[in-house]
């Protein structure tokens, strides 16, 4: 079989992590499978359709590395258009053919009298939604002519089978959709425009589509696409609908459980690969239940057999987590390049040698989950001047064997000439206090951190020193001295 799938956003807003998930699915099936990604732009809600939202959408696909084989731009003559509002002769072409067949008939019904239809199956204790007006039978053809002719605009309605439909899932396995479910719904609104369920059939039918992986939200939809599938006589797609993605309250996700559209991460410096990463395991897991993973690392591995059924709970703190790991794998050299075009212009990261910037960003990112939270680390850490008197730092000051040290220190960076002192350097500290001041252990340790950083815990000495100016040090000492 060749594999064709399709990611069809709504360009009605910005892209939804629920979405971002979607496309991330079908893109990594094509590439296990060697198939065709293609993205397909569901815009008949003219209304809200707007193009812009639709180029912000491909250019968050884009951000997440998730690049398609065939869509508007990239056209195959086979297949498109890949705008649905370009693709309305078509939708109304197939219409034609299922009302020359009687498996759809013109509707001039009004939205009174649809509410009357409703109100009176209600009363009668059938089902509610169920069409039952009178252009539903066959001798009113006649009649929707005449009105046609005359210049009327009606709704075209497919007859709904009277059977029950089963579906085999791969992911939610047989879904059975009794008899009487659905009534005749409308495939083509008076207006023109078709509804989602009818182009969504013709569309997936005409691209050849062979998969259709999306969320369980779509699964009470499908009934009426099986139906449609069944009249135009063509093989439905292999269908995987998983799981909807929830918020820690199990509640559908939504704005108050965090970010829920892809531009607001990537403007948070989350790295895509990370959101990538995190996504594709809120639903799939990994046959060797590893966490941390690139998109191409697993394309070999993806399949549609480990999906699972249940809802995906959305954590930001794993999120955050997992945006961490990625972090720490960046190559130095490349922390330092992302890192240089964010921080302030004449920020004093920016003066410093090649040497100093990967020394420093490889001690940052192991205390960090997001390249941003970098900027002010590194200002506390290595450019702060200020003292502040935390209860910690004020309770090791007050040790007698402080204030001697600290004076030791002041005298000794007092010396120095260099821009930077070495790790060398410190080492020698360390032993003239533990040898000749006779000071060891915890006394030790945490006096030389409190002389030299103003605080009472932080990053390993030999890393940190190398990389604080002898100007901070100096007067770092001289206010603690004093």
């Amino acid at each position: 079989m060749t594999v064709r799938v399709r990611f069809a956003p709504s360009p009605t807003g910005y892209l939804h992590i629920g979405g971002a998930r979607t496309a991330l699915y079908n893109w990594l099936y094509s590439k296990a499978v060697g198939g065709t990604f293609v993205l397909r732009i569901e815009d008949t809600d003219l209304e809200r359709s707007k193009r812009e939202y639709e180029e912000l959408q491909k250019q968050d696909l884009k951000w997440l590395g998730i690049i398609h084989d065939e869509g508007p731009d990239k056209p195959n003559p086979k297949y498109g258009p890949y705008r649905q509002s370009e693709r309305l002769d078509i939708y109304a072409k197939y219409a034609q053919q299922l009302i020359d067949k009687d498996l759809a008939y013109y509707d001039f019904t009004t939205d009174e009298e649809l509410e009357a239809i409703k109100a009176k199956s209600e009363a009668e204790g059938g089902f509610a939604g169920h069409y039952q007006g009178k252009w539903k039978n066959p001798e009113m053809k006649a009649e929707a002519l005449k009105k046609i002719a005359a210049g009327e605009k009606p709704a075209i309605r497919f007859r709904a089978p009277m059977k029950d439909f089963t579906l085999q899932d791969k992911v939610k396995g047989e879904v059975v959709y009794p008899a009487d479910m659905v009534g005749d719904f409308v495939i083509m609104r008076s207006s023109g425009l078709p509804t989602y369920n009818y182009c969504c059939v013709v569309d997936d039918m005409l691209m050849e589509i062979s998969h259709v992986i999306r969320g369980e939200d779509h699964l009470s939809n499908t009934v009426r696409q099986l139906m449609l599938y069944e009249a135009f006589k063509a093989k439905p797609p292999i269908f995987a609908h998983v799981s909807l993605l929830i918020g820690q309250d199990r509640q559908k996700l939504s704005k108050r459980h965090g970010a829920t559209s892809v531009h607001l991460y990537k403007e948070e410096h989350y790295l895509p690969e990370a959101l990538c990463n995190y996504l594709t395991l809120l639903g799939w897991s990994h046959p060797q239940e590893t966490d941390i993973f690139e998109k191409n690392e697993i394309v070999s591995l993806f399949d549609l057999e480990r999906f699972s059924a249940h809802s995906a709970i959305y954590d930001l703190v794993k999120l955050k987590w997992v945006n961490g790991q990625h972090l720490r794998k960046i190559t130095n050299s490349d922390l330092v390049k992302e890192l240089a075009a964010i921080v302030p212009a004449g920020h004093a990261f920016l003066s410093q040698s090649a040497d100093w910037k990967e020394k420093c960003v490889d001690l940052l990112k192991q205390k960090v989950d997001f390249i941003t939270e970098m900027i002010p680390m590194m200002d506390q850490l290595i450019f702060d001047e200020e003292i502040e008197m935390s209860d910690e730092l004020k309770d090791i000051l007050s040790w007698e064997t402080t204030p001697k040290i600290i004076s030791y220190i002041s005298a000794e960076v007092g010396k120095l000439s260099e821009s930077y002192a070495s790790e060398a350097q410190l080492n020698t500290w360390s032993e003239f206090v533990k040898k000749d001041l006779g000071i060891k252990g915890k006394p030790l340790f945490m006096g030389l951190r409190a002389a030299l950083t103003g605080k009472g815990h932080g990053p390993d000495l030999k890393h940190l020193i190398p990389l604080t100016p002898v100007s901070v040090l100096k007067k770092r000492a001289a206010k603690l001295g004093a």
